[in-house]
């Protein structure tokens, strides 16, 4: 391929190394932007949860918290940052840099090792599992951006336990406009 051939509509061989060494630099972080849930498990929260959804299972009336609400404990909060070190949101930022503005989320894989109990309190840790492309879109060029969020449970006794993971994939692209390939 010669230097001034595009991989994709708008991306140069050298734009997609900027992107793919970005990506490689914030992968060897491994699990960063490691924070603690604000709260811990607790009652009020799970029936909010439920209520909102729509369920009631006396399971989750019973000391036991439903299992897709593993993020829900570690949210940052209407005002809150993501860390320096978070992977997802500095590979986001790097794309954002080169050019690649516009995000859809595309999907989530979650994995759930067991229910979490009243009075737990997890942790999450963010690393950045892949980034694919550029792949041409009917919303653009883009690149495929996953991160894995790992959540857990310390114990007393100084042991931790994963709890659940989730692997979270987004576009990261650069819209197309009228006219352009594939309208």
């Amino acid at each position: 391929m010669s230097a001034a051939a595009e991989l994709a509509p708008g991306v140069t061989p050298e734009l997609h190394e900027q992107v793919m060494a970005a990506a490689e630099r914030i992968k060897a972080w491994g699990e960063a932007a490691e924070r603690s849930a604000r709260d811990e498990v607790n009652q009020p929260t799970i029936d909010n949860w439920l209520e909102a959804i729509g369920l009631d299972n006396p399971r989750f009336r019973a000391g036991e918290a439903p299992p897709s609400m593993a993020q829900v404990w570690t949210m940052y909060g209407l005002g809150g940052r993501p860390a320096a070190d978070d992977p997802l949101h500095s590979m986001m930022g790097a794309l954002t840099e080169a050019g690649f503005t516009a995000v859809l989320g595309t999907n989530c894989e979650q994995t759930y090792d067991r229910y979490l109990r009243l009075g737990e309190r997890v942790r999450v840790t963010t690393a950045l599992d892949s980034v694919v492309g550029p792949k041409a879109t009917a919303m653009g060029v883009g690149y495929f951006v996953t991160s894995r969020n790992t959540w857990y449970v310390d114990h007393p006794d100084g042991s931790t336990e994963r709890v659940a993971s989730m692997l979270f994939r987004v576009l990261k692209f650069i819209p197309r406009t009228k006219g352009s390939a594939g309208e």
